[in-house]
């Protein structure tokens, strides 16, 4: 297990040094990409994190959900339960910083959406494998709602976030497809 923490934070460590400009020009490249996939273009229900630097920027996808006329899904955590519950983003007001000063829905303002009824999600992580496996933030969040998702799901990596392995787990479920700055991996 320790392996995969000292890869969390070399993986941190290595992000942070992305310059700005370089985050920015990545991360419109990467949702320029997301924006040509058919998996895209068919979903009419998202579901999305609320990226904290150094993730890939996901305030432009759901910016550009919204224009066209998408529903946009973002996950609020119950850490006890170790569960996420997906609920409509119309406006980022809607949004509050929680715990690791991550952004969540907050519940008055939002409606709660059957996982079951998106149809594209964006998997977050923190490194990757050409195979599709994931090293997420350590939570489990997304290996349990994986196990029971049957819609499309695919990540967005930064060049640096695709390793060639790390020790893979029987509950690691691989994403359909990783959206890179230079290319789209299709895995299954």
């Amino acid at each position: 297990m320790n392996n995969k923490n000292s890869l969390r934070n070399q993986m941190k460590e290595t992000l942070s040094k992305l310059s700005k400009p370089l985050y920015e020009d990545y991360s419109y490249k990467i949702a320029t990409r997301v924006y040509n996939e058919n998996d895209w273009k068919r979903a009419n229900v998202i579901g999305i994190t609320v990226s904290k630097r150094p993730e890939v920027d996901t305030y432009q996808i759901i910016r550009k959900a919204w224009e066209e006329g998408k529903t946009v899904v973002i996950p609020k955590c119950y850490p006890k339960e170790k569960r996420l519950s997906f609920r409509t983003l119309t406006q980022f007001s809607q949004l509050e910083s929680v715990f690791y000063g991550l952004y969540e829905p907050i519940v008055e303002l939002t409606t709660e959406v059957n996982p079951a009824d998106i149809d594209l999600l964006i998997v977050p992580g923190l490194a990757f494998t050409k195979e599709g496996f994931r090293l997420g933030f350590g939570g489990g969040y997304y290996d349990r709602l994986l196990t029971k998702f049957n819609g499309k799901t695919l990540s967005l990596a930064f060049n640096e976030q695709m390793i060639s392995q790390f020790h893979v787990e029987e509950h690691d479920i691989p994403v359909s497809k990783i959206v890179t700055v230079e290319e789209v991996i299709h895995i299954t």
